[in-house]
């Protein structure tokens, strides 16, 4: 055979060989994409799934830089809300139909919450913690509070049109809203770590919380959020009164509604 024969025939098993190795480049190529797509999807998941347990900026936050012990001291104003004589309402509804009522009254009041920049802490009982302005800087946390405490107020007020047409009993609520300083951070244990907020605030807005039942006001404010409230809020101002833990009594209002 001569020289350009072999030539030839070199050349064409370099081709071969050439295409053979592109389609299996092509195939690894491929395999890496499906693999990178699923642990996207994977990720979204895990995200959206840990999003029902703590608030988004945290769990980036957390995805960046891993479980950070530092807390940084806010201004922050929170809201308490706990509804009124459920426990002993509780005892007399199955256990099905008590969490399916509570978990309805959960999403509206969570849904009024987020709606005005605010994140639910955590549910206690029958109790919520909510924290405006603990995540990020927020001016008008304040005013967002107060939007969203009177959002709540409407969202029940509809929720119960939907127990009572269905015979259950309906609920009432006590709001309870304070502004201060204090420490957010992650905090707990090897076992359980959460986005938390630690102050003499959050026990006072607890305080003015269950003043609702005292002073028959269902939503009530103290001076420090109603100093920074838009004039545009109605307000109602209550007799001073003395709290536990607090040595001065609260200088307290009821707010009505929003005339805007």
């Amino acid at each position: 055979m001569s020289i350009a024969g072999l030539l030839a025939i070199a050349g064409a098993v370099l081709l071969i060989a050439l295409a053979l190795r592109l389609q299996l480049v092509r195939a690894e190529e491929k395999r890496l994409r499906l693999r990178l797509a699923n642990a996207a999807r994977e990720l979204e998941t895990l995200q959206a799934s840990f999003g029902r347990f703590a608030p988004a900026p945290v769990i980036e936050r957390v995805i960046a830089n891993g479980i950070e012990s530092r807390g940084e001291k806010k201004e922050v104003t929170v809201l308490f809300a706990d509804l009124v004589g459920f426990t002993s309402l509780a005892e007399s509804i199955e256990p099905t139909v008590l969490v399916r009522i509570l978990n309805g009254y959960f999403e509206r009041m969570s849904r009024a919450i987020v709606a005005h920049r605010g994140h639910v802490s955590t549910f206690l009982g029958d109790g919520i913690l909510a924290l405006f302005g603990a995540l990020e800087p927020n001016p008008w946390q304040a005013n967002d509070a107060a939007h969203a405490a009177l959002a709540m107020q409407r969202e029940l007020a509809s929720y119960d049109e939907e127990l009572a047409a269905s015979g259950l009993p309906t609920l009432q609520l006590g709001i309870g809203l304070h502004r201060g300083s204090g420490v957010a951070g992650l905090v707990g244990s090897r076992e359980l770590v959460q986005f938390a907020f630690v102050g003499r605030v959050v026990n006072v807005a607890a305080r003015t919380q269950v003043l609702t039942r005292e002073l028959g006001a269902p939503l009530i404010v103290t001076d420090a959020v109603q100093e920074t409230l838009d004039p545009r809020f109605r307000l109602r101002e209550l007799p001073p009164t003395h709290v536990k833990g607090v040595e001065r009594p609260l200088v307290i209002f009821a707010l009505e509604s929003f005339e805007g």
